[in-house]
């Protein structure tokens, strides 16, 4: 069922819209007056936009600060908050950044990436997933967040809908407001392993969707879409003409008995409406190197050449060399973390399991571990707490556990709480031991 909490939004953001562009004498948005003048709410001509005040932090980055806060204060917190791999960066990765600064590549580049690049991603696609892309199809950005923002102001008009299927990633919904446009959240339930059925989405499409933002593996859920139920998807948006970003950046962290197909597999028919956001962060424990991009038809791509041409002189000129190293190397550094992972994701679900009143769907891909802890809202906790809430019980669990969670609150899904397993086994170990000993 689609929630309709965000239809608010449609009204908020045509008020910004209209603030924004007044000095340009674009059309007004219909039904709104222009002749009003934004008034600071102080004295200081240094205000800020009521576009940015209204966005809240990103939750995960929140609760890491959090985490952090109470580390320094002497406090042994196990941390289980941020989305990236704990290994190093693979040594030919490394020595290939190493071999870019010997080699004077530390000035500007193409703003859109290196051609090298572009060719290594449209390579490394073919490999993998027999689709093939041209390099004047990709955009290389600084890293898959900065290219969903590219995407997003590429194809989106003020006052356009775009559909995320909840739980999502806790930066969609604010980056689609950013571009005035309409998040349009879509609940998917535990039961059905957190995946928008076809009829759901059919369901949410109206005339002024746009855009259906799809994440699979996803965060925070580790979902893995099924082959059949991605096709399924790929249907409809041919069908009613919807254009898909398929935010695939988890593609190589598939676990036993799952299956990861790409969403520009299904036909030229798709492939043509579909923009793919992927990077070398999750794979190849890259994070800080800030590498990403986008694959989309050529129009597409031209558009979103220019705006970044506007945005940044450049992704690092070194981490694209790396990239390369990471793309066109070799590939079993990836097998080496993922085995790891899967060890860890066993040992997480196992002690989850046995721990009373939680429910999950077991997370087919990515690094985290999802679950519902609703049952133990309105009863004492130690510290003698009463939690009604996820933010509340991450709280309670940070201040009296010393173990560091992010609410479900962040992505959409009230009474859930998020774990990332992307960390040590004796912190796995350590932490589970707490939050058992917390709800017990």
């Amino acid at each position: 069922m689609v929630d309709q909490r965000h239809n608010r939004l449609q009204n908020r953001g045509a008020v910004q819209i209209q603030n924004h562009w007044q000095h340009r004498r674009c059309p007004p948005v219909s039904g709104r007056s222009l002749s009003s003048k934004r008034v600071p709410a102080t004295p200081s001509p240094m205000y800020t936009s009521k576009l940015v005040n209204q966005l809240a932090p990103s939750a995960t980055i929140a609760a890491a600060a959090k985490a952090r806060e109470l580390r320094a204060s002497g406090v042994n917190v196990l941390e289980f908050t941020l989305g990236e791999p704990d290994f190093t960066t693979p040594a030919h990765i490394c020595d290939a950044g190493k071999a870019a600064i010997e080699a004077g590549h530390t000035h500007y580049t193409p703003a859109t990436g290196i051609p090298a690049l572009k060719e290594a991603i449209c390579n490394a696609f073919k490999r993998d997933y027999g689709v093939t892309y041209q390099p004047n199809e990709v955009t290389v950005s600084n890293g898959a967040k900065h290219a969903i923002h590219n995407v997003l102001a590429a194809v989106c008009e003020p006052g356009d809908e775009v559909i995320i299927p909840t739980p999502f990633w806790v930066s969609y919904s604010a980056l689609v407001e950013l571009v005035g446009a309409v998040p349009v959240l879509v609940d998917t339930p535990e039961e059905a392993g957190f995946c928008m059925t076809a009829d759901q989405f059919r369901g949410a499409i109206t005339d002024k969707t746009r855009l259906l933002m799809l994440n699979s593996p996803s965060n925070p859920t580790g979902a893995v879409y099924p082959v059949e139920a991605l096709e399924a998807l790929a249907r409809v948006a041919v069908e009613k003409d919807v254009i898909v970003m398929s935010d695939e950046i988890y593609d190589k962290l598939i676990y036993d008995g799952y299956t990861f197909k790409t969403f520009a597999s299904f036909g030229d028919d798709v492939k043509e409406r579909t923009i793919i956001v992927n990077g070398v962060s999750k794979a190849y424990a890259m994070t800080g190197w800030r590498i990403g991009w986008t694959l989309a038809p050529k129009e597409v791509s031209a558009a979103i050449n220019k705006l970044q041409s506007q945005q940044t002189s450049n992704p690092c000129s070194i981490s694209q060399h790396a990239a390369i190293a990471a793309l066109d190397g070799p590939q079993d550094c990836i097998g080496e973390m993922l085995e790891q992972f899967q060890k860890r994701r066993e040992y997480v679900l196992t002690r989850l399991r046995a721990m009373p009143g939680l429910t999950f769907a077991d997370p087919g891909g990515a690094f985290y571990a999802f679950f519902n802890v609703s049952s133990h809202f309105g009863r004492e906790l130690p510290g003698g707490v009463t939690v009604d809430n996820s933010s509340d019980f991450c709280t309670a669990l940070l201040e009296h556990a010393h173990v560091a969670l992010v609410t479900g609150d962040a992505f959409g899904a009230p009474g859930y709480v998020r774990l990332s397993f992307a960390t040590s086994m004796d912190v796995i170990e350590a932490g589970l031991d707490a939050i058992e000993k917390f709800l017990s």
